[in-house]
C-alpha cells in the first residue's frame, strides 16, 4: 500500500528487508533476526548511494535496520501515537530529535531531552475542502446528515460486515460515505445493488479514496473508523466527531489512540467485540442530539495542529544544516 502511495507522488521508493522480533514465537525469532541484519547490509548500500544530510523515521520494524546502518547520520523520529511501539522505541536511542503528535505522548520518551509536540502532519491538500465543497463533489444532499464509514487503507472487515447489516436502517435517517478497501469490496457491490432506489441514492460506497478523501471527511456529520494514528490530525483538522472501534488484534495503540479522543470528549468508543449490537444504536443517537455532536465537534477542533507539517519539515532542515 505505501508503495503505490509513494509512487503516485513521484518520489523514488526503496525496500529494506525486514522483520519483526516482538511478540514472535521462537520458531520464527532466529529466521527474522537473520532479515533484520540482511536489512543492515541493504541499509548501508541505500545510504552509500544516496548519501542523505539527515534520517527521518515514522515506526515500523523496517526502521531498525536503517536506524542501526545511519547511527552517524543526523536523525529525526516522529511517533505519530500517542503510545510508541517497540521499533519507534528502539529507534528513539539513535534520534538527535523526537517529534510526537500530542503531549500525553512525551512521557513515553522521559530520558530524551529533545521532545516537541508537532501534532499529526496531514496532506495540504486537506485543507482545501469545506463543507459544502466536500458534499457537492460527492453528490452528497443538504437535507440530510452524512456518517462517513471507513477502516484504514485496506478497510476493516468487521466494520464493513456490521455497516452492511445496518445498511438499510441507517440509510433511514442519512446518508452514507463508505470506503471499504479492497478486500470486501465485492460484498460492497452486492449490497449497492440490493438496495430499494431511495437508500441506493443515499449509499456512496467507493473501494479507497485519494484526492477526494478531504471531500469525505469534510462533509461528513460524524465518521465511524479504527483509531489509527491520522485520527490524531485528519479528525481535528476538520472537528469530525468520531465513533471509534480500536483493532483488537495488534498492540494497544489503536486503544491509546482512541482513549486520547474519548477521554477529551471528542470521540466515542466501541469495542469490536460487541460492535453489531451498539453501532446502530450509537449511531442513531448522535445523529438524534445536534446539542451532543456539536460540543464533539468543538472539542475535536480544539486538538487540531495544521501546522504539524511544516514543524516537522522545519526540524529536519534544521537538522540536515547542522550536519
Amino acid at each position: 500500500m505505501e508503495a503505490d502511495l509513494v509512487k503516485r507522488q513521484g518520489i523514488p521508493f526503496t525496500t529494506i528487508p525486514a522483520a519483526g522480533v516482538h511478540g514472535v514465537g521462537l520458531r520464527a525469532l532466529p529466521r527474522n533476526l537473520v532479515q533484520l541484519g540482511r536489512g543492515v547490509f541493504a541499509s548501508r548500500r541505500i545510504l552509500q548511494q544516496f548519501r542523505p544530510d539527515v534520517l527521518f523515521f515514522t515506526g515500523g520494524y523496517v526502521a531498525v535496520p536503517m536506524a542501526l546502518a545511519g547511527w552517524r547520520i543526523p536523525t529525526l523520529l516522529y511517533a505519530p501515537d500517542i503510545e510508541p511501539g517497540l521499533a519507534i522505541k528502539s529507534v528513539s536511542h539513535f534520534a538527535d530529535q523526537i517529534a510526537v503528535t500530542a503531549e500525553a505522548a512525551q512521557k513515553y520518551f522521559p530520558s530524551h531531552a529533545r521532545t516537541s509536540v508537532t501534532g499529526y502532519p496531514v496532506r495540504p491538500d486537506l485543507a482545501s475542502w469545506d463543507r459544502k465543497s466536500g458534499r457537492r463533489s460527492l453528490g452528497l444532499s443538504e437535507d440530510l446528515p452524512v456518517v462517513l464509514v471507513f477502516g484504514g487503507s485496506k478497510g476493516a472487515r468487521s466494520i464493513n460486515l456490521t455497516l452492511l447489516d445496518n445498511l438499510p436502517a441507517l440509510l433511514e435517517i442519512a446518508q452514507v460515505i463508505h470506503i471499504s478497501g479492497e478486500l470486501d469490496w465485492q460484498k460492497v457491490e452486492t449490497a449497492r445493488k440490493s438496495l430499494v432506489s431511495n437508500h441506493a441514492r443515499r449509499y456512496h460506497a467507493f473501494s479507497y479514496l485519494h484526492e477526494e478523501m478531504g471531500a469525505a471527511l469534510a462533509g461528513a456529520d460524524l465518521v465511524i473508523s479504527r483509531a489509527g494514528a491520522s485520527t490524531l490530525g485528519e479528525f481535528p483538522l476538520f472537528g469530525l466527531p468520531a465513533v471509534l472501534v480500536p483493532y483488537p488484534y495488534a498492540w494497544r495503540y489503536q486503544k491509546v489512540n482512541a482513549d486520547y479522543l474519548a477521554q477529551r470528549e471528542a470521540a466515542v468508543i466501541i469495542e469490536d467485540s460487541r460492535l453489531s449490537e451498539k453501532l446502530l444504536p450509537t449511531v442513531s443517537t448522535l445523529l438524534a442530539n445536534p446539542t451532543k455532536l456539536g460540543a464533539m465537534r468543538t472539542s475535536m477542533r480544539s486538538l487540531a495542529r495544521p501546522q504539524a507539517a511544516t514543524d516537522i519539515a522545519t526540524q529536519l532542515v534544521t537538522l540536515a544544516r547542522k550536519r
